[in-house]
């Protein structure tokens, strides 16, 4: 290469080092406005509390407010300060709705099945950590591609063990014949709108987590074929009656009283549905049963230990420790789901159910502080879930879950604005630079 054609190769290599790093630059700062974003959403920056912190009383009529307004059904919603109701509030727009009343509450379900498995477990008559197959004679899960010995009751619990079934149960309308336990395993007819419904091991078990209703499926055959029990005559016994939970049950009797109307989201009244998986699914219950369930879960009063002799205080530890993970959160423990820090160490828990047309209820509790809350609906699709979420943020300053994972779709077009802006800006300064640089060989 001659010295002239050295001369005119550096100017061109310039304008290429500039782009780089300008194309680097617009990296980073697509990197980081993401990054600010998500760190907005999940410090909620842009949320205040429902209520002043600290102010009980303030938060309550808030709430109460927001059940007032937002609900044409049915609501029940109880506040827990150190594991001592501290407020109740009563809402219908059909027949009367009480402390005692019955509210059939979607995966709420769940939270209490777990307590089922777990006292097998603090028996003996299961290992968390054994094949689940051990346990089953009535039905086994199908042949595959993934090793279905590595599908154990922890994992079950937790939502990681490979089961892609997707379910969400819709239930069969009163008169229907119900589907038995084994063929809703092997394919839901009852199965929620885009759900596979086949329980069956598809993906690689302990490796990432799947909600599955399935997976309690199983859980509720597991515990029939180890007590040799229906399940709800079990989790009577076992559970239920020992917590105080007198009159909650399964599978509702017929002709049962005080049971909360469902109503759609224009108030019209709706039918409560049965269920093939009542574990998952069909718990009734009433606020203040619930409100005996979250005490359970920390010391009582009067030095009734945690877990009330129904599980010991380590299981309880056990449930809440974190096993399952989405994006490196920490979000499912045995049965329970980990909303949010709790200061303390620990995690606020707890369980929401949602189900057609518009059943939302959610319990949650601090086991550090005994502070807990109870919201039971039907007219809205997220109003227990919207509540309880402002209470999380209200009492412990963290964006719940459900709150960042609804925050985050908000915040989806602010974030594409950013993108947008940062590319057109790249397009256009890397295009000054080109026209720089053609004028500058052109003289």
């Amino acid at each position: 290469m001659t010295r002239s054609e050295n001369a005119n190769a550096k100017p061109l290599q310039r304008p290429r080092r500039t782009m780089v790093w300008i194309g680097l630059a617009a990296i980073a700062l697509l990197i980081g406005w993401t990054a600010l974003i998500g760190l907005g959403v999940l410090e909620g920056w842009s949320r205040r509390p429902l209520a002043p912190r600290g102010d009980a009383s303030a938060f309550v009529a808030a709430a109460q407010a927001r059940i007032e307004q937002g609900n044409v059904g049915n609501a029940a919603f109880v506040l827990l300060d150190d594991g001592r109701v501290v407020a109740e509030h009563f809402v219908s727009a059909g027949e009367p709705v009480d402390r005692d009343t019955l509210f059939q509450v979607a995966s709420l379900s769940k939270w209490v099945t777990a307590w089922g498995v777990m006292r097998l477990a603090d028996e003996g008559r299961i290992d968390l950590d054994a094949p689940i197959s051990t346990y089953l004679r009535r039905w086994r899960l199908p042949d595959g591609a993934f090793d279905e010995t590595q599908v154990t009751a922890r994992r079950l619990l937790s939502h990681t063990a490979g089961l892609t079934d997707g379910l969400g149960y819709g239930g069969f309308a009163p008169g229907e014949p119900v589907q038995a336990l084994e063929d809703s395993l092997t394919q839901a007819s009852d199965a929620s709108p885009d759900a596979d419904g086949r329980v069956r091991v598809g993906a690689a078990p302990g490796e990432a987590f799947l909600y599955s209703g399935g997976g309690y499926a199983l859980l509720q055959l597991v515990i029939e074929e180890v007590s040799g029990e229906p399940f709800n005559d079990y989790m009577q016994h076992a559970v239920l009656s020992p917590l105080g939970m007198t009159r909650s049950t399964f599978v509702l009797p017929e002709g049962a009283t005080n049971v909360a109307q469902s109503f759609d989201e224009q108030g019209e009244e709706e039918v409560l549905n049965n269920f093939s998986v009542p574990a998952a699914a069909s718990l009734y219950t009433s606020a203040a049963d619930l409100t005996r369930f979250l005490q359970a879960n920390v010391a009582g009063a009067d030095g009734a230990r945690p877990g009330r002799d129904v599980l010991a205080s380590l299981t309880l530890e056990e449930m809440r420790r974190p096993h399952a993970y989405q994006y490196g959160a920490e979000i499912w423990g045995l049965g329970t789901i980990l909303y949010a820090p709790n200061n303390a160490g620990g995690f606020v828990v707890g369980h929401d159910g949602a189900n057609t047309p518009a059943i939302n209820t959610s319990a949650r509790i601090d086991p550090a502080s005994g502070d807990g809350i109870v919201v039971l609906e039907t007219g809205d699709t997220r109003l227990a879930t919207d509540i309880a979420g402002e209470w999380v943020f209200w009492n412990t300053g963290s964006v719940d879950l459900f709150m960042a994972m609804a925050d985050a779709r908000r915040a989806f077009p602010i974030l594409g604005v950013g993108w947008l802006v940062i590319f057109i800006s790249t397009i256009v300064f890397c295009g000054f630079i080109a026209v720089r640089r053609r004028r500058r060989t052109s003289m």
